[in-house]
């Protein structure tokens, strides 16, 4: 059975939908991501014809408390529908740091190295928001279904920063212009400082980390195993103070900033990193991680004001 087409959805109501789909999304993502269920998808596609991903939306739905076939349908099709993919586990295993990055488990101080598992069916951010030409913001959601198993950061016994797929997708854009003499803000698991690190473009990669622990960690477990290590330098320190210290020297070609958590928190560090580029050299280049979604949310905020 084909999807069913998109409807007309007036501008004037175009955003009052970008908000509810945002926070229907969100509550559902924090509350009861794998609500969803394997077998359930399968048997509602085998009965409506329906793909997987048609069958997951139409589920989701319902949990979400949607009229899907009434008050609710340009709704869904507008933004459910498009809004969900089922994605295959073996292309994110084939990326070059889950094949060659073994995260050991290890504990040091607040800071925990770990590994996380997705259920079947269940829910994750899989990339940046979709922006139609009309302005609809459609969050992009994707779903294995089988298990998968991703390395984790966790402070205070608290998830800061997992390697699910929307870290890698969102991630690769900076890390294929990566070049020179590279600066990063924000360590994580080390992806970006290893992706960048195996380009034969990439001369050094300087990553500045806040926490002392979590940078022992890395360089204890996950260093060892680059196959250039000698490229990484790690500096301990504030993020935006090393910005506004650095900035008028430059001495980088390239730099990647990525300490915020989500858009939420990230957007006020994103306006402060970028009033900052004008004292570097014009040849230095610049990337923010999110900062598609980061600027779709700065947009709805000036038309929210007028």
């Amino acid at each position: 059975m084909a999807d069913a087409p998109k409807l007309i959805i007036p501008r004037q109501h175009i955003r009052e939908y970008n908000s509810k789909t945002a926070e229907l999304v969100s509550l559902y993502l924090n509350l009861s991501p794998d609500a969803v269920k394997p077998e359930t998808v399968i048997e509602l596609s085998e009965e409506c014809g329906f793909s997987r991903e048609r069958a997951f939306a139409e589920i989701l739905a319902v949990i979400c408390g949607l009229d899907a076939a009434g008050a609710d349908k340009a709704l869904f099709r507008n933004y459910f529908i498009p809004m969900v993919h089922e994605l295959d586990t073996a292309e994110f295993e084939a990326d070059a740091y889950y094949k060659n990055i073994k995260i050991k488990e290890k504990k040091l101080g607040k800071w925990e190295l770990s590994n996380g598992c997705l259920s079947p069916c269940e829910a994750f951010v899989c990339r940046d928001f979709v922006v139609t030409e009309r302005g609809e913001l459609i969050p992009q959601l994707g779903f294995f279904m089988k298990s998968f198993s991703y390395p984790a950061v966790l402070e205070g016994g608290r998830e800061w920063m997992t390697l699910m797929p929307n870290e890698t997708v969102t991630t690769l854009p900076a890390v294929r212009r990566a070049h020179g003499r590279v600066l990063t803000y924000g360590l994580g698991l080390g992806y970006f400082a290893y992706m960048c690190s195996e380009k034969e473009n990439v001369a050094s990669v300087t990553v500045v980390e806040r926490s002392e622990e979590a940078a022992e960690l890395f360089r204890t477990v996950i260093l060892p195993q680059f196959s250039h290590p000698e490229k990484v330098e790690l500096i301990i320190g504030d993020a935006v103070e090393f910005a506004e210290r650095r900035a008028p020297a430059g001495g980088f070609d390239f730099i990647f900033a990525d300490i915020w958590h989500d858009v939420g928190d990230g957007r006020g560090l994103y306006r402060k990193f970028k009033s900052l580029e004008d004292a570097y050299p014009p040849s230095t280049e610049f990337s923010y991680w999110l900062e598609d979604t980061i600027l779709c949310y700065e947009r709805e905020e000036l038309w929210a004001h007028g």
